[in-house]
């Protein structure tokens, strides 16, 4: 069957069995009503709470977690088993909520569209609810309206809707009755009105044609029903590292439990220090601190306008290496405003333009200034109505030209409305002691129709070069793919009767006004910041080829191997498109559908894709990318529910504050990554190497579980608090399939993990061969462990400059992490109670001195080298520790 759109209107009628002048009978439309159904988008298969709940608890890492717990529990440390309990809660909470909110993006497609329809039936008007329009049923639309579903027009005047948020047109587009081709695309069908869309001007009858799915705003939400969730980057990294370390640490606390007990000794002791072990080596607090670093990065990015959904948001922006933005809302600002007036008298330009107009003009106060320095009152102009009349508004009344005292001294006696036949919209008005007639349209016509122009002074004639010099002005301004509308006027000596078309000839040419729905403040920066931190910007939009070459232009992006529309888009297979989607940076005149194709071509190639939007054309895609960025002052509800992160002021610069907080995070999460194994190597190390040696155990029980609090706990969490590198923005984005360990992380790892487990082991075998007893060389082994992750944490904040480098006191939480874990260890040596229950003995002076000097060599002899100006990058490597 060919689309509504082609279908002559008398057989579309007759195949509706529908009547234009008298409606539906009721019971016809209650037979309908059963037969399609009601006009509204069926509610979502939703799981409910307490499945959603449970299901936070099959991520493998949860179930560690709760491991660790019963085995804390049934070791009798119940403070460790309670917070282990309480860090696998939170994640789950925060997992719920998240997953709770995304399931809402159907729901807010529902409330976008019309609650409210005005119908003919039986030849009387009514007012209906919108999920009793049925197919046949005629629509009466006006200014204002929003239309209850999709519809052909059987009678029109001066109709214009505001589709943006389904085509992505600023401008809103005109209506009319008439019959289009079947390949017109969905933008250019001027004879349907859609679901969802506003009526912006005129009036119009309209026969529905579709409802509920089957409109094409019901199109796109079968598109979100179809699209699934992905899991980011972070956390399958995250899952897959919780296996590999659970399976190492076990295999590893197995073996030292049986070399153990063939060493003989305390059999409870052995197992209960193996238990001990295993609870220590496994990170538990890997998610606790992910978490941490997570929600620092959503703090800040709530200084800086943006509002993250889902906690994991910003690391999958971070990594991003392409971003699609579109261009309606996200790169321009989604209203038009004048850019040029090409006249010898821009006033009396304006004055027409705001004579000449139907938008309504509104004026604000906007206090600016301090208490101390005094508070004064600027206004500011806006308009509502058309979009383009309200542009002249406003510009006029930003010169001074307020339209209300303009219509003192000129008030409007009459006018001829717009039509899309003439292209024109003329207003008479008293001007002096006569009548003059107003008009702007398009410039080719208006010219046609003048005898003269204004140059400043007085009329004068329009020959045939100043007409060639003015219709070239148009050409140039349509060349920068601006609106141009002409004004022009006609002094009357007098109105007789209602004023006519005919009129609207011998007219004086006085302009042209260019219009444009402008390019947002810091765009072009941001897209070259975007391209120095090897970020592709693509551009996607409904918009005209030329127009979005302009933008193109203007924003810098690389138009020159042209601009791929969506007709060519529909010719391309799949894998066409893929092998070309690395070269265009442009798309125009494209459809939800398109936007869906775009985004999984780059994604197939191998991109992690941002996708930024605001109206429901955007949301199939923004569904489908690896996150979705929504507006959020212009954004539809839609868009901000599908999406995982919504930019508070609409500006597309704060994207480029979510990429380096991204960055930055994924960073810290590599930092405290590099802290805690390298900690949890040392300690399986100490123990292992000891039972291999057939020494006895270096580390109690109690000993391994206070370790696993002091040293795994504060610090690693303060590492998620460091501010993010100077040269974060000039690197290019890590590959998407990037191990977590990549770029030597792994290395410096194991070799700064086996030296804190051999220096360990070697004070201990230092002082036991001193004549120490075994309680006080388990003391000086306990605290030298400890010493060396408190120093190591320091190095851990770059991997690519030495600490001193970084500022010991650019991050403070580190600082006060430290010095609170220190404390601890202390009274851990010098409380009684404590001293007691961890069995440790009060140290001297000079076995201080050989701690200190054991702990912190690697950490001074850095700094001695940076002091030197031996290294500034970090080149030598001590212990696996270059920096």
């Amino acid at each position: 069957m060919q689309p509504w759109h082609a279908w002559p209107l008398s057989d579309l009628i007759a195949y509706l069995k529908t009547d234009p002048e008298a409606g539906l009978e009721p019971a016809q439309a209650r037979q309908r009503l059963i037969t399609y159904g009601p006009n509204q988008l069926p509610a979502s298969r939703k799981r409910g709470a307490l499945k959603l709940f449970l299901a936070q608890f099959e991520d493998f890492m949860v179930l560690v977690l709760v491991v660790a717990a019963v085995l804390s529990f049934i070791l009798g440390e119940w403070y460790d088993a309670a917070t282990i309990l309480a860090i696998v809660v939170i994640n789950a909470v925060l997992g719920f909520l998240q997953e709770y909110r995304a399931e809402r993006s159907l729901a807010a497609l529902k409330r976008l569209t019309a609650p409210k329809a005005r119908c003919r039936r039986a030849f009387l008007e009514v007012d209906l609810p919108a999920a009793e329009v049925v197919p046949g049923d005629v629509l009466l639309l006006s200014a204002g309206d929003r239309v209850a579903a999709d519809a052909r027009l059987v009678k029109a005047w001066d109709l214009a809707c505001d589709e943006s948020a389904l085509t992505g047109e600023s401008v809103p587009a005109a209506k009319e009755v008439c019959e289009l081709t079947a390949g017109a695309p969905l933008a250019e069908r001027r004879n349907l009105v859609y679901a969802g869309t506003l009526v912006t001007r005129g009036r119009a009858e309209a026969v529905v044609v579709a409802t509920g799915l089957a409109t094409e705003t019901g199109q796109i939400a079968r598109l979100l029903n179809r699209e699934k969730e992905e899991i980011t980057p972070l956390e399958q990294r995250l899952d897959h590292l919780g296996r590999v370390l659970v399976a190492g640490c076990l295999t590893i606390c197995g073996l030292v439990v049986v070399l153990g007990l063939r060493r003989g000794g305390s059999v409870l002791e052995i197992i209960m220090a193996g238990i001990s072990l295993a609870v220590a080596a496994i990170p538990e607090g890997l998610p606790a601190v992910v978490t941490l670093a997570l929600a620092v990065g959503v703090q800040r990015m709530v200084r800086r306008r943006a509002i993250l959904r889902r906690l994991p948001a910003v690391e999958t922006l971070g990594c991003a290496t392409v971003i699609c933005a579109d261009k309606t809302g996200t790169l321009t600002e989604n209203r038009m405003t004048v850019r040029e007036i090409r006249a010898a008298d821009r006033e009396l330009a304006l004055t027409i333009g705001a004579l000449c107009n139907d938008a309504t003009l509104k004026r604000e106060g906007i206090a600016i200034g301090s208490f101390w320095r005094g508070r004064r009152v600027e206004e500011k102009w806006s308009a509502a109505g058309d979009p383009t009349e309200a542009a002249l508004l406003v510009a006029a009344a930003e010169a001074g030209l307020v339209r209300g005292y303009l219509e003192q001294d000129h008030p409007r006696l009459d006018e001829i409305p717009f039509d899309s036949d003439r292209k024109l919209m003329s207003t008479v008005h008293r001007w002096g002691k006569g009548v003059r007639l107003l008009v702007k349209g398009a410039p080719d016509v208006v010219l046609e129709r003048c005898a003269s122009y204004h140059d400043g002074r007085r009329a004068v004639p329009l020959d045939a070069r100043a007409k060639a010099e003015w219709l070239r002005e148009n050409e140039e301004l349509a060349g920068q793919a601006l609106r141009v509308l002409a004004v022009a006027y006609r002094d009357l000596p007098a109105l007789a009767g209602d004023p006519q078309p005919t009129l609207e000839s011998g007219l004086t040419l006085v302009g042209l006004i260019g219009l444009s729905d402008p390019v947002r403040p810091g765009v072009r920066e941001a897209i070259a910041r975007c391209r120095r931190a090897g970020i592709k910007t693509v551009m996607i939009t409904g918009d005209h080829p030329a127009t979005a070459i302009a933008v193109a232009r203007e924003l810098g992006l690389p138009w020159e191997e042209g601009v791929a529309t969506g007709a060519e888009l529909e010719s391309w297979s799949q894998r066409e498109l893929e092998e070309r989607v690395e070269r265009i940076a442009v798309y125009a005149r494209v459809s939800p559908r398109h936007k869906l194709r775009i985004v999984r071509a780059l994604k197939r190639r191998g991109h992690v894709v941002a996708m930024t939007g605001d109206g429901i054309n955007d949301a199939p895609a923004m569904k489908e990318a690896d996150i979705g960025v929504a507006m959020g002052r212009t954004g539809t509800d839609i868009a901000k529910e599908v999406s995982a992160m919504v930019i508070e002021d609409d500006n597309f610069t704060t994207i480029m504050a979510a990429v380096e907080e991204g960055r930055a995070i994924y960073d810290n999460i590599r930092k405290f990554i590099r802290y805690l194994l390298a900690c949890n190597i040392g300690e399986v190390t100490t123990m292992l190497l000891a039972a291999l040696l057939g020494l006895p155990l270096p580390l109690l029980p109690i000993q391994i579980l206070w370790l696993n609090l002091v040293t795994d706990g504060f610090p690693a969490l303060a590492l998620g608090f460091d501010p993010p590198a100077p040269d974060i923005m000039e690197r290019p984005p890590r590959h998407p399939g990037e191990s977590i360990f990549s770029r030597g992380l792994a290395g410096k790892i194991l070799k700064r993990g086996l030296g804190i487990g051999l220096f360990t082991v070697g004070v201990f075998v230092l002082a036991l061969r001193a004549g120490a007893g075994i309680e006080r060389a388990r003391t000086m082994a306990f605290t030298v462990l400890v010493m060396q992750q408190l120093f190591y944490v320091f190095e851990c904040r770059s991997e690519t400059r030495p600490v001193f480098a970084v500022g010991l006191f650019s991050n403070l939480y580190l600082l006060m992490a430290a010095a609170l874990s220190w404390a601890m260890q202390l009274a851990a040596l010098y409380h009684p109670f404590l001293k007691l229950v961890f069995r440790t003995e009060t140290l001297q002076g000079s076995e201080w001195a050989i701690l200190f000097l054991v702990a912190g060599g690697p950490f001074l002899w850095q700094g001695l080298l940076w002091a030197s100006g031996w290294t500034e990058k970090g080149e030598l490597d001590i212990m696996g520790n270059n920096t």
